[in-house]
C-alpha cells in the first residue's frame, strides 16, 4: 500500500529516532511520531511522506507504554525543547546511553564498546541556570515571550518553564509589564522592525546572584530606568543590562554589551572554584551536573601534580581551573576574547597561578605553538562545539602524542567521527561515561579516555 498525507495509521512504537521521536511501522512502512515512545500503541496521521520512510502526528494514545509518564508541563507537546517528557527517567537515561553507544558503533566503527556510567539527576526538573526567551506578539497583539514550536519560530506564550529557575517567572513578567507600559515594541523577524529580541537571564545557584539582559535591535533602550526599577529589588539581582544586536539571523547575541546598573557579570561556583559570568560567556546550563561532569574529565586526567595539560575549546576557564587544581600548568585556549578575559580574571580570583590562556581558534593556535614553539602536553582536554574537532586540530594532537586525551562532547555524532580518526594511530578508547545534563531532552554529554595504547575493548 502506498501511503499519501492525511492518511490516518495505527501503529506499534517499537523504537525511538536520535530526537526522541517514536518509530512505528504501517504494513512495513517506517514512519516517525513525536511525542510516542517505545510500547505505545498509537493512532497517527501522516503528515509528510519520502520514498522509505515518513513523519506522522500523534492523535490519540490507544494504548500507553508502561514506561509513558504524563508531562508535568501544559506546553510539552507544542515547546520544541522537551522532547522525551513523555518516557519515564530511568528510560531517558538508557535512551541516551543507547544513543551514545550507537553512534560510537555506527559512525565510529568500534566494538565492544562499555559504558561505564551513566550520570543522572536525583531531581531532573529546574536544573538550567541560563534561559533565552523570545520576545514577540500573539494573533491579539498583546506582546508575549515563551519558547518556540518545534521547529518553528512561532512563540508559545510561557513564563514558567518547570526546567529554568522559578523566579525566571518574576523576572519575565517584570519585563513583559515595563514594555507595555512604555510602548517599547518587540522584534518582528520578517520585517526587521522593533527593538527587544530576546530576554537572556543568568542565575548562580550557588551564590543566588542574577542577571538580567535584553538583546535589542537597537543602540538605546528606551525609559531604561523604569525597567531597571522593576528589577532592581527582585532578590539577588545583581546584572541588568542589554546586547546590540542589529543582524537579521537567527544568532541570539551581539558583541556588545551596555550595562544598566549593578555589574555586568554575576559570579558562581563549581565545587571550589569561582568564576565570573558575563552575558556572553559560555558556562554551561546544568551546574549540578557540570559539577560531576569535570569531576569525571579530572579523574580521566589522571593527574599526579606533574602534568602540563591543554584545554582547548576552553570558554571562561572552567574545566581549566578544574584541572590546574591537580597539574602543574595548563593552557587553555578560546576563540571568544570576552571568554578569555573572563578565564584570566577567574584564575585570578582564585588564587590559581598555573593557567595561562589564548585567544584564538584551537586549530589555529595549538598547531603553530607546536610548529614554531616546540609546546609539548602530558594531557590533552578537548571540550568542542557540536561541530567537533577540526582536522588540523587533530593532526596536530596526534602529532604531540600526549599520554593522555580527555574528550569531553555534546554531540556523540561528531564524538565518534572524531575518534575514529584518533583511535586509527595509537590511541584507543579506554573509558566512556554518560552524563545527563539536559533531563527532558535529548542530548547528553560524552567523557571519554583515549590512551596510547590499543584498548583491548574498543578496537575498529
Amino acid at each position: 500500500m502506498e501511503f499519501k498525507k492525511n492518511d490516518m495509521v495505527t501503529l506499534y512504537i517499537e523504537d525511538m529516532g536520535h530526537d526522541g521521536e517514536g518509530i512505528g511501522k504501517a504494513e512495513g512502512y517506517t514512519l516517525f511520531v513525536k511525542d510516542t515512545v517505545i510500547g505505545d500503541k498509537v493512532e497517527a496521521k501522516i503528515m509528510k511522506t519520502k520514498k522509505n520512510y515518513g513523519y506522522a502526528r500523534l492523535m490519540k494514545v490507544l494504548e500507553p507504554s508502561k514506561d509513558r509518564v504524563e508531562p508535568r508541563c501544559p506546553d510539552a507537546r507544542a515547546c520544541g525543547g522537551c522532547q522525551l517528557q513523555f518516557l519515564s527517567y530511568e528510560k531517558q537515561l538508557e535512551f541516551k546511553k543507547n544513543k551514545v553507544k550507537g553512534n560510537l558503533e555506527r559512525i565510529g566503527g568500534f566494538e565492544n564498546i562499555c559504558i561505564e556510567q551513566v550520570i543522572g539527576m536525583e531531581t531532573p526538573w529546574r536544573y538550567r541556570n541560563k534561559a533565552q526567551f523570545p520576545v514577540g506578539k500573539n494573533k491579539d497583539g498583546e506582546i508575549i515571550t515563551g519558547f518556540y514550536a518545534g521547529r518553528t519560530h512561532s512563540i508559545i506564550p510561557n513564563t514558567d518553564c518547570l526546567l529554568g529557575a522559578e523566579v525566571n517567572q518574576k523576572i519575565l513578567e517584570a519585563v513583559l509589564t515595563y514594555m507595555k507600559e512604555n510602548q517599547v515594541e518587540p522584534y518582528e523577524e520578517t520585517s526587521g522592525t522593533g527593538l527587544v529580541r530576546h530576554i537572556l537571564i543568568r542565575c548562580g545557584f550557588k551564590t543566588g546572584e542574577l542577571m538580567v539582559c535584553l538583546v535589542i535591535n537597537g543602540d538605546a533602550l528606551p525609559k531604561a530606568d523604569r525597567l531597571v526599577d522593576r528589577l532592581k529589588d527582585i532578590p539577588g539581582m545583581t546584572s541588568v543590562t542589554f546586547n546590540i544586536n542589529k543582524k537579521k539571523n537567527n544568532v541570539i547575541l551581539g558583541d556588545k554589551v551596555v550595562g544598566l546598573w549593578g555589574q555586568n557579570y554575576i559570579s558562581d561556583f563549581i565545587g571550589e572554584v569561582e568564576y565570573r559570568i558575563s552575558p556572553l560567556s559560555f558556562y554551561q546550563v546544568n551546574p549540578v551536573q557540570t559539577e560531576k561532569l569535570y569531576g569525571k574529565a579530572l579523574e580521566y586526567a589522571g593527574l599526579t601534580g606533574q602534568e602540563t595539560v591543554w584545554d582547548l575549546y576552553c570558554g571562561i576557564g572552567t574545566i581549566s581551573l578544574f584541572l590546574a587544581q591537580k597539574a602543574k600548568q595548563v593552557y587553555g585556549v578560546e576563540i571568544v576574547p570576552a571568554a578569555i578575559e573572563d578565564a584570566k580574571q577567574n584564575a585570578e580570583r582564585n588564587g590559581i597561578k598555573n593557567a595561562e590562556f589564548y585567544v584564538g581558534k584551537a586549530e589555529d593556535v595549538l598547531p603553530r605553538k607546536y610548529e614554531e614553539e616546540g609546546v609539548s602536553a602530558d594531557v590533552i582536554v578537548v571540550d568542542p562545539p557540536r561541530k567537533g574537532c577540526d582536522e588540523a586540530l587533530l593532526s596536530t594532537m596526534l602529532k604531540m602524542k600526549p599520554k593522555r586525551i580527555v574528550y569531553v562532547s555534546c554531540d556523540s555524532a561528531t564524538l565518534a567521527r572524531d575518534l575514529k580518526r584518533l583511535c586509527a594511530e595509537e590511541y584507543g578508547i579506554e573509558k566512556v561515561a554518560v552524563c545527563d545534563m539536559f533531563p527532558q531532552g535529548v542530548h547528553v554529554e560524552t567523557v571519554v579516555l583515549l590512551c596510547r595504547h590499543r584498548s583491548r575493548l574498543t578496537r575498529i
